[in-house]
């Protein structure tokens, strides 16, 4: 017994459960069944699954979120090249890669959707939102600390949105149709001056998905402490 509990690794759980969970999703949503077929194919029970992850499959659909845009800023940071890159193609190809990471969970997504517009989870999705364009203007280079650092991420979040949502219908060899119309979107905002003047125009019926920012940060760079930083 004392080897069973020395040996517990809950990291490691939490990793190997996210990855054994997500395929039954498309099945079975982000449900408790999910968890539980997750945890039978790795050979646990329950209470050890809901121990790695005690906030539930919303716990769950956030880590892997997560690792995915971990995995996204490594890779840019092993690209020796990406610094040769003009502006708007670092961040289309940030976003290609981002997508490419879940290319396997597009299901997944589209079920972590809807699961992401239940009342309990409404506070989770533009958290995990702003997370991923955050990892993206840090791996491309931005270390604003002015106004720019919100306009920037709230443009690249509906810029962000609206790619996934055509990714995820797209049946293109390639996707070819979702990074064209990628480019056309990154084309038509990423002249940041004019677009901090024309951001409500553009996207006034899109939330926004910063509006939690005061109260709310990503893990490993606060918001809160930037907004104070650029008071100063």
């Amino acid at each position: 017994m004392l080897g069973e509990i020395m040996s517990y690794d809950r990291d490691d759980d939490r990793e190997r459960l996210a990855a054994a969970i997500l395929p039954h999703v498309p099945f079975d949503g982000w449900s408790e069944t999910a968890m539980k077929a997750g945890a039978a194919d790795l050979g646990l029970d329950l209470a050890r699954a809901v121990n790695a992850f005690p906030g539930g499959m919303a716990e769950v659909l956030a880590f892997a979120h997560r690792q995915a845009d971990r995995r996204m800023e490594a890779a840019l940071a092993d690209e020796a090249t990406r610094t040769h890159r003009r502006l708007h193609e670092r961040i289309a190809h940030a976003i290609r890669l981002r997508l490419s990471l879940v290319e396997g969970e597009r299901e997944a997504i589209r079920a972590g959707l809807s699961f992401l517009l239940l009342p309990e989870n409404a506070t989770l999705g533009p958290k995990l939102l702003y997370g991923t364009v955050d990892s993206i203007w840090h791996a491309v280079g931005d270390r604003s600390t002015d106004f720019s650092f919100y306009s920037k991420r709230a443009i690249l979040a509906a810029v962000y949105s609206a790619t996934l949502l055509h990714w995820l219908g797209d049946k293109s060899a390639g996707h070819a149709a979702t990074w064209a119309f990628l480019d056309r979107r990154l084309a038509e905002v990423m002249k940041i001056p004019a677009a901090k003047q024309r951001i409500k125009g553009l996207f006034g019926r899109l939330p926004n998905p910063l509006a939690l920012l005061q109260r709310d940060a990503v893990p490993g760079r606060p918001a809160l402490r930037r907004r104070r930083m650029a008071r100063r």
